[in-house]
């Protein structure tokens, strides 16, 4: 039976810290010069109508090195910039690849796709949710600070698609999950009542009152990819930057996470992106272990 991975509540808990585990092997084996190719033969599809640096080279690398191949397809070079139906490009694709990838403004479009293909299908990213970056992120938090369960993680900034992803998570793996945003850029309805439904995720329009006591703070863009047009009044954002004063509230040991790009003197500041407490560039290379992980999972 196929498996997709359209959010993070597709998965167990169990499902979750095994990938995360087997991650971590695979990025050790990696290290140590261990060549391992099960997925020869196999051939994953990347369709992006949004640009990538990070996602789109981490999944090629991925299946690179567990020994398959990639195709990459924009939507303008397929037949879908013609209007052709979602359910008749899933079937065929289902015929050609083994899996496929989409980053794409619609969530719609991706659960359509997982609909109609038998394939397994992954979100790479839509304007919802963002599963495989916070996968990823959550084996930087493991690598760094181990048992999950223990630890005070801390959203701070938009309400976006990664701050959706990371509600998911913290319903499947209970750990406390603060969230604070400004007022009109709280996250979707939906999503934030299931999260109000649960005692371990709280909610706050005051990030120092969050960032208290924090193991790990999280932000990203006030602007997200596709909403450039949106005149977001930044001032209000301006509280939320992730500074060294609002630093100063968590632990000495809190380690700050950003999935990049930064837009460095907004959401985040040169000092805290640069600093010792920084981990976005070991949290940026975890994409591409915690890829290997899921597609072996996946297509193996």
């Amino acid at each position: 039976m196929k498996k997709d991975l359209i959010t993070i509540l597709d998965l167990s808990s169990e499902e979750i810290l095994s990938l995360i585990d087997r991650a971590i092997v695979l990025k050790k084996n990696y290290k140590a010069g261990i060549k391992y190719i099960p997925l020869v033969g196999k051939t994953l599809a990347l369709i992006f109508e949004k640009p990538s640096t990070r996602t789109r080279v981490s999944f090629e690398v991925a299946m690179y090195q567990l020994g398959g191949q990639v195709v990459f397809l924009t939507k303008d070079v397929t037949q879908m910039s013609r209007e052709e139906p979602i359910k008749d490009t899933a079937r065929v694709l289902s015929r050609y690849v083994d899996a496929v990838a989409m980053r794409t403004y619609s969530q719609n479009l991706i659960e359509e796709m997982a609909r109609w293909s038998n394939i397994p299908i992954i979100n790479a990213l839509s304007d919802k949710y963002h599963p495989c970056q916070v996968l990823s992120d959550l084996m930087t938090v493991q690598e760094y600070k181990g048992d999950l369960e223990r630890l005070k993680i801390v959203w701070i900034g938009d309400g976006n698609n990664v701050c959706h992803s990371w509600i998911n998570a913290a319903v499947r793996l209970d750990f406390t999950l603060y969230l604070a945003c400004p007022k009109g850029y709280e996250p979707a309805l939906d999503v934030l009542e299931n999260a109000k439904k649960r005692k371990n995720i709280i909610f706050t329009y005051d990030p120092i009152e969050a960032v208290k006591g924090a193991d790990v703070i999280n932000t990203d863009v006030w602007v997200s990819m596709g909403q450039e047009r949106e005149q977001k009044t930044k001032e209000c954002f301006f509280p939320y930057q992730v500074n060294s004063k609002l630093l100063s509230y968590a632990k000495p040991e809190a380690i700050v996470m950003h999935c990049l790009p930064a837009h460095r003197g907004e959401e985040i500041t040169e000092e805290v992106i640069e600093g010792p407490q920084s981990v976005v560039f070991d949290q940026t290379e975890n994409k591409l272990h915690l890829h290997k992980a899921l597609l072996e999972k996946l297509l193996v």
